[in-house]
């Protein structure tokens, strides 16, 4: 019982500002679209309040 708790409570967790900056940088196709990722990771593009 107490494991589909778990399972449900994982699965609505919202993820980190760092754990979606990094899929955002894994999600690149290049190294030219890496570093233009990184630009705009390192200028807050992931920082900013909604």
């Amino acid at each position: 019982m107490f494991d589909q708790f778990k399972k449900i409570a994982r699965a609505m967790r919202v993820p980190t500002v760092a754990e979606r900056e990094m899929a955002y940088l894994n999600g690149s196709r290049d190294r030219i679209d890496l570093e233009y990722r990184q630009r705009q990771v390192d200028r807050g593009l992931f920082r900013k309040g909604f």
